[in-house]
């Protein structure tokens, strides 16, 4: 399986803060049958001050440490970036490590704040698409917004907006809420991917399988595995595996 967003590089947003914490999230991913993760620290203006070249170095030293302890965990890496306007200016200067492409567009990890859906999104949805840019929602199913009406998301399914959905959320580790309508939105048939969103053992653990079997009960075992392995090996530029 193939996981799109995780936070697993120490030391570098809210995942582990140390390499040995690391290698543990990346131990139990390969044991969850996690073969590739896609590192997706936070761009956030004033929080976090990543960028393409501080999450390249890091994904790719954290690589070589892998390869040296010997778990077998492809590592890529992309970035979660939280809706801002700084985002025109990012995206220009060449900072935003992409996830991969969807038919010809990159695909841009997008947070929204949790607590709603600012006003004016859609409008900077709309920007992105038109530098090329296909933007992907991350975990609309855990937005306080979105679990109050689900209308909050029409705009963004309408402009064509992919969605990530976080397993957990599926097998009910986020609370009734976020279960109830990541349920809503694998019925509607909207979810692009399912990814584990990992930051530490304990609450948030890289594991794709829970999700993937709840959503298999909604969406059929066939599309179920499409979400952990052939959507996002094609976002990534993988073979499916």
């Amino acid at each position: 399986m193939i996981d799109l967003h995780c936070h697993i590089l120490p030391g570098i947003d809210d995942g582990p803060e140390d390499l040995a914490s690391s290698l543990q999230l990346a131990r139990h991913a390969v044991a969850s049958g996690i073969r590739v993760s896609v590192v997706t620290p936070h761009m956030h203006s004033g929080r976090y001050e990543n960028q393409a070249s501080n999450i390249r170095s890091a994904a790719q030293q954290f690589q070589r440490t892998l390869d040296a302890e010997g778990i077998a965990l492809q590592i890529l890496c992309a970035a979660e970036v939280r809706l801002d306007h700084e985002i025109l200016s990012w995206v220009a200067d060449g900072h935003v490590p992409f996830l991969g492409e969807w038919q010809g567009e990159r695909v841009m990890l997008l947070e929204f704040p949790h607590s709603h859906v600012p006003v004016g999104a859609d409008k900077l949805v709309e920007w992105l698409l038109k530098q090329g840019i296909r933007p992907m929602i991350a975990h609309p199913e855990r937005n306080k917004d979105i679990m109050r009406s689900i209308d909050k998301l029409l705009p963004f399914i309408r402009l064509g907006c992919l969605l990530q959905l976080t397993a957990g959320a599926g097998a009910g580790a986020f609370g009734e809420g976020a279960r109830a309508r990541a349920v809503d939105l694998l019925g509607k048939g909207w979810v692009t991917v399912l990814a584990s969103d990992a930051h530490n053992l304990e609450a948030r653990p890289p594991e794709l399988e829970p999700g993937r079997i709840a959503a298999a009960a909604i969406v059929g075992e066939d599309e179920s595995w499409n979400l952990v392995r052939h959507r996002p090996a094609t976002i990534a530029g993988l073979a499916a595996r």
